[in-house]
């Protein structure tokens, strides 16, 4: 199949966006933590990437764009939105977004055909929320869409990295934004020829597996389990942590506005 990569792309307004999505994010979370016991990937790995994400909120996106900067000479970023989004949100084209239209076989045609000419250069990144709908992350099965499997049947070279994401309060009023990477799915190869079904559970499993190591890391509430991306604000804010602070500096105390631990390295 054939077909453009997104036409108004722009590395430049990508990195621009990017450094405004870690200040948003920031604004609204206490900390995006990396689990360390994860894979983390290495951006000398070979060949495009697909990043195959599970979807439990809005934020999926905002976080993908923060953990794309570990990637600095990954310059190609590029994922499928509902085109009536784009059509309200255009300058999104710009980030590497690519309108499609989901459930239908138009729309899973435009997905393989899009992707396919994103992912032509060996340094291209595609994000994907596979499941095509906001999931809560203990469901199972995932139940991902079939045109995953299609895609990876379709690709030579590349690999796809499982990505797990979960949202949790802890000690702070706002949540922790957890995130884990399996290890990668090479692409090509004997297995290339299994049926597109057969990606597509093969997949599944691996970011299902993915999730539930996350759960165990989101359980154990141990900020020491994870590397920390972004740091947030902390305490409750507004009068009542301006009181708070005072009272320290008066007492020659250090002002702590987190209410647990402090933060790890």
């Amino acid at each position: 199949m054939s077909g453009a990569p997104p036409s108004g792309r722009s590395p430049w307004v990508f990195g621009l966006f990017r450094g405004y999505a870690r200040r948003y994010v920031a604004r609204h979370i206490h900390a995006l933590r990396l689990a360390r016991q994860g894979y983390r990937p290495d951006e000398r790995l070979a060949g495009p990437w697909v990043v195959v994400m599970n979807h439990p909120s809005w934020w999926d996106p905002m976080i993908g764009l923060v953990l794309s900067g570990f990637w600095p000479d990954r310059i190609r970023h590029s994922a499928p939105i509902d085109s009536a989004g784009l059509a309200k949100y255009p300058f999104l084209e710009r980030l590497g977004f690519f309108g499609i239209e989901p459930g239908t076989v138009p729309g899973g045609l435009a997905f393989l055909r899009r992707s396919l000419a994103a992912l032509a250069q060996p340094d291209a990144v595609l994000w994907v929320t596979a499941q095509g709908r906001f999931t809560d992350p203990r469901q199972r099965p995932a139940q991902l869409e079939p045109g995953i499997g299609h895609l990876a049947r379709r690709l030579e070279a590349g690999q796809v990295l499982p990505l797990a994401l979960e949202y949790a309060f802890w000690t702070e009023r706002t949540p922790e934004a957890l995130a884990r990477f399996g290890p990668p799915i090479a692409l090509g190869g004997p297995a290339q020829k299994s049926a597109p079904g057969e990606w597509t559970a093969r997949i599944e499993r691996a970011l299902e597996a993915t999730q539930d190591a996350l759960a165990l890391d989101a359980i154990s509430r141990d900020p020491a389990r994870f590397e920390t991306v972004l740091r947030g604000g902390a305490g409750v804010g507004g009068w009542y942590d301006a009181w708070r602070r005072f009272r320290a500096v008066a007492r020659g105390r250090r002002f702590v506005a987190a209410h647990g631990d402090p933060p790890n390295p």
